[in-house]
């Protein structure tokens, strides 16, 4: 049984959803904690093993609020990550070509920068195409686990 953090990143509540689906698939095998507004100094990433990022992006391809001031704290700290196994669940619209699912992306270079490593690929949600991105993440969380 792995403890898994499953970090929070939203603005109009579809990558809650969608965390709140990857947490009931991880609960059934795994300790899950959802932290709908992720804290740096709650996190204590040194007793941290396994991180989920569920993020929408939003603007010009910005971060939501709640999840700026984890990133800006990690961007200003640099913990060393390097014990630490991910994954990324990015939200986006594709008609918005240039900067499609660009918060999760950005994350995911930040975590890599930190020496964290992604287990499988970064799942990308595209709201056009994907009206139900929930039930979509529940399959991707199913393969993803089985890699850890």
């Amino acid at each position: 049984m792995t403890d898994i953090a499953i970090l929070v990143g939203t603005e109009s509540g579809n990558a809650q959803m969608v965390a709140d689906a990857l947490q009931e698939v991880l609960e059934e095998a795994h300790e899950v904690a959802l932290h709908e507004e992720p804290d740096y100094d709650e996190l204590d990433f040194s007793s941290r093993d396994v991180l989920i990022i569920s993020c929408s992006t939003h603007g010009d391809g910005e971060l939501p609020d709640n999840i700026i001031p984890l990133c800006d704290a990690l961007k200003e700290q640099k913990p060393d990550l390097s014990h630490i196994r991910y994954g990324i669940v990015a939200l986006g619209d594709q008609t918005y070509h240039q900067t499609f699912c660009q918060a999760g992306k950005d994350v995911d270079a930040l975590l890599a920068s930190l020496g964290a490593v992604r287990v499988g690929e970064r799942f990308e949600v595209d709201a056009c195409t994907q009206p139900l991105p929930d039930e979509d993440a529940r399959d991707w969380v199913r393969d993803w686990a089985e890699q850890l």
